[in-house]
């Protein structure tokens, strides 16, 4: 893979439609060229790689046979999309990627209309699939037409109930529909529960090639020369007890299992479908995560998220860390609670890496559960080890903690039970652009009664949250942190629980009050120090709790200010509304003072660096002193200038 690729065919393709006069064998080698291409881009802008390398061949047999973008072809999360991308007239942004002005790293109803369907959390492909299907029959017509409706769902995202109530339903409805499960039981840890060990018997009972001749195996659908040897085919796979059966008795066709990197099988298959399918059918293939490059399919991740990287060696350039990630913190001062107190449980959602209990588990294997891509089902199953006795630490994104909300409402809040939520991405994430974004944690918790809602200003503050979570029984809390490295403070040797609903003053002033919800507090502090040199004298806070408020701190703040000022990393309804309502009730509105609270905007943001999104936002230091001055009527020289 030289620097300059030679991509002869590959280069001929600015639609799927040009992909229409290549013969299979060409077909093939605009896979090899593909992949090629995949790996150079990922190289320059790091990001999904393992995920798309798997699909390569898929995506060419997809466009070469379905007619994008009247066919809408939906994949499941899209970590898998790039090549997609490639083939769809964005070539030649494909550098781009995750970066300030650029390509999604996920698909994107506004940026092509070869993307039908907007993804990047799990297991909605099948439902959003349906309902193209459903709206085609009852004669919707959106611009670019629909025909086929086709869900790329992995054997992770297939784990997820959601996945399941879409299946149920288009087989009763009947609709034809195309479902291919990409089988690589590899999803981004190694996918947990039944289901993928059900997946792997589909294949692990004799050799592989045997299946081969299955992968016409849906007969009904096949021409009649070939049907023969197809029903004989089956009834191996019947009589070895594998095959299709779940999906059969949800309504489904079964045809598989096939090699989804052998084009001889796939464009067979995929033509025999398009042309004789009337129902809901599934394909099942099984690929290779990160295929066809050595460093990927080596590493025990399969090349899932890299940043940029060496395409000879594989070897990634991640810059040297200066300080603990917020995440590795949590997992450690976890690790030291769960040594004291054999209650201390840990659950997670298919994300054991990205939420460090990959560290927990290590050490307490039997008190750390993956409860796979069931957001739902993991909130429930803490709330039912809190009612059991134990002590459970449920570890999930912010963004991904909103597919259980109704789970924390019902099951834990009503119920009062101490489930512990750590809440990891906080705030604005960088690459992974708005679905990623932990922007509205607080809102959706700190309005439900009885519960802790906490917010670490650094990695210090954090070991201390773990701890007061840990200690905290008298009904469910949570504690928020961001993504990435804290700020470099030193960290205490065992945490201690802080007093519930107490905050901290960190820097004591005269005329204005800032007070800080969350990791904002450095740029805080480096607002005070230039509004300190402005002659501005600025008391800075910890608030700490959004629930319960430190009212004493808050009406302290009020009547000793001029102005006040609250800042956190979350949308217009969290800490900011809270702080408002307990001036109002109190009356301190009526005597004069002037208070502005600093949000989120009521925008989606899309990716760019976590500073250059933060800019947006207008939560910087540089705001933050801007905002007092305005508060303050005081001139900005600066921006007065111009």
């Amino acid at each position: 893979m030289s620097d300059k690729l030679s991509t002869p065919l590959l280069d001929r393709v600015s639609t799927p439609a040009d992909l229409k006069p290549f013969s299979d064998a060409e077909l093939r080698q605009v896979a090899d060229e593909l992949r090629q291409e995949t790996i150079s881009a990922v190289s320059q802008t790091g990001g999904h790689l393992g995920a798309g390398l798997g699909v390569v061949e898929l995506t060419v047999a997809l466009h070469a046979v379905f007619d994008a973008p009247k066919d809408k072809i939906i994949w499941d999360v899209s970590h898998q999309c790039y090549p997609h991308k490639i083939l769809t007239g964005r070539r030649d942004r494909i550098r781009t990627l995750r970066q300030k002005d650029g390509l999604s790293g996920f698909t994107k109803r506004s940026e092509s209309p070869f993307d039908p369907f907007g993804a990047a959390h799990s297991s909605t492909s099948i439902s959003a699939a349906l309902g193209f299907a459903v709206a085609r029959d009852l004669g919707g017509a959106p611009e670019t037409g629909i025909g086929d409706a086709i869900a790329v769902i992995g054997d992770g995202a297939i784990s997820a109930g959601m996945a399941y109530e879409a299946m149920n339903n288009a087989g009763h409805l009947g609709k034809r529909l195309i479902v291919i499960l990409n089988d690589n039981e590899m999803s981004i840890a190694p996918p947990v529960g039944a289901m993928s060990s059900y997946l792997s018997r589909l294949y692990a009972g004799a050799p592989f090639q045997e299946f081969k001749a299955a992968a016409k195996g849906a007969v009904s659908l096949l021409p009649e020369p070939f049907q023969e040897g197809a029903r004989r085919a089956k009834d191996m796979l019947k009589h070895m007890t594998v095959g299709g059966t779940l999906f059969e008795e949800l309504g489904f066709d079964y045809l598989g299992p096939i090699d989804g990197h052998d084009m001889d099988q796939l464009l067979p298959v995929l033509r025999t479908v398009k042309a004789r399918a009337t129902g809901p059918i599934l394909i099942h293939a099984i690929t290779q995560k990160g295929k066809g490059y050595a460093p990927a399919e080596a590493a025990r991740d399969k090349g899932h998220g890299v940043s940029k990287f060496d395409v000879v060696t594989g070897e990634q350039k991640k810059a040297a860390s200066n300080a603990p990630s917020y995440t590795k913190v949590f997992a450690q001062s976890l690790i030291q609670e769960a040594t004291d107190d054999s209650r201390i449980c840990a659950v997670t959602a298919a994300m054991p890496d990205g939420t460090g209990l990959n560290l927990f588990s290590e050490r307490f294997p039997t008190r750390t559960f993956d409860v796979a891509i069931a957001e739902q089902h993991g909130v429930t199953f803490c709330a039912g080890l809190a009612a059991g006795g134990m002590r459970p630490f449920c570890a999930m994104y912010s963004t991904f903690l909103q597919r259980g909300y109704d789970q924390v409402v019902h099951d834990v809040a009503i119920q009062r039970l101490p489930v512990r939520f750590a809440i990891d991405r906080a705030g604005l994430v960088g690459a992974d652009g708005a679905t990623h974004a932990g922007a509205f944690d607080v809102a959706y918790l700190a309005n439900l009664p009885g519960f802790v809602v906490m917010a670490a200003a650094d990695e210090a503050e954090l070991v201390h949250m773990v701890a007061t979570a840990a200690a905290y029984d008298e009904g469910p809390s949570a504690f928020r942190f961001p993504r990435g490295e804290g700020v470099g403070i030193d960290l205490p040797e065992r945490g201690q629980p802080i007093a519930i609903g107490k905050g901290r003053v960190v820097r004591e002033g005269s005329r204005v009050a800032i007070l800080s919800f969350g990791a904002r507090l450095a740029e805080v502090l480096v607002a005070a120090e230039a509004l300190e040199a402005r002659g501005i004298s600025a008391t800075v806070a910890d608030a700490r709790f959004a629930k319960p408020l430190d009212r004493d701190l808050i009406l302290q703040l009020a009547a000793n200010h001029e102005a006040l000022i609250t800042i956190e990393e979350g949308a217009i309804g969290g800490f900011g509304s809270h702080v408002a309502q307990l001036l109002a009730e109190e009356g301190v509105f009526d005597t004069g003072l002037k208070y502005r609270s600093m949000v989120l905007p009521d925008i989606f943001i899309d990716q760019a660096s976590p500073a250059d999104m933060y800019a947006v936002a207008k939560l910087n230091a540089e705001d933050i002193e801007t905002k007092v001055l305005d508060t303050l009527g005081v001139a900005d020289l600066s921006t007065r200038r111009a």
